[in-house]
């Protein structure tokens, strides 16, 4: 069963909770998937049910049509949050991490055509793939945070958080607007542009900036 750790494997003593995820985050992003760029953050939910280990190998729903990647940097809480500002929001962050939200892209643009909610498309089983995290205090934010995704020793997408129309400590003051926020909840901040297929067999590797490496494959 999927846990919270360090970078280094070692255990975080926070338990299981659910994942807040950003949809159009990064305008390049919206635009190749032909959606308007957002004026407030969409948001939406995943269970805990949907995390899992991004270094393990992934099993991919079958028989549901195409599963797209989205990479993305996420941020672990560990204070509960509610109606916050943005240094409340930065104070509660203990960790920084890499997640793959996993999306059933055939099966969303169906429900959207349809108006009908997304979670078949985006809460199944698996559908947030987790790293290890970095502690926050060691991860600067006065510079701009990058993040990549090669698959198959093919860039796929890359992007920082000067891009984000959303930065992440306004972000999860929002958030925690609508949603109160606990200790070992995750926030999912965002895909760049660049989101596309995996398939049986494919090889991944992610990078958050200067910080960690994950490579992992598609089972």
């Amino acid at each position: 069963m999927y846990q919270h750790h360090w970078m280094d494997g070692t255990p975080i003593d926070l338990p299981l909770g659910k994942a807040v995820c950003v949809g159009r985050n990064y305008a390049e992003h919206a635009r190749e998937l032909g959606n308007e760029v957002p004026e407030q953050p969409l948001l939406f939910m995943k269970p805990s049910t949907a995390l899992c280990d991004l270094a393990a190998p992934l099993v991919l729903p079958k028989d549901q049509g195409e599963v797209h990647h989205e990479v993305e940097i996420v941020v672990l809480i560990g204070e509960t949050l509610r109606n916050a500002n943005a240094e409340q929001a930065h104070a509660a962050i203990v960790g920084y991490g890499i997640g793959l939200d996993l999306t059933l892209r055939d099966v969303q643009s169906e429900l959207k055509a349809k108006g009908q909610p997304w979670e078949k498309a985006k809460a199944f089983d698996g559908s947030a793939a987790l790293s290890g995290f970095v502690y926050a205090p060691g991860v600067s934010t006065r510079q701009n945070l990058s993040l990549f995704l090669e698959v198959n020793d093919s860039l796929r997408q890359q992007g920082h958080t000067g891009q984000m129309l959303f930065p992440i400590f306004p972000l999860v003051a929002e958030i925690s607007r609508h949603f109160t926020l606990l200790p070992g909840d995750v926030v999912f901040t965002g895909t760049p542009a660049g989101v596309g297929p995996l398939v049986a067999g494919d090889r991944f590797s992610a990078r958050l900036g200067n910080f960690m490496v994950v490579n992992g494959q598609v089972q």
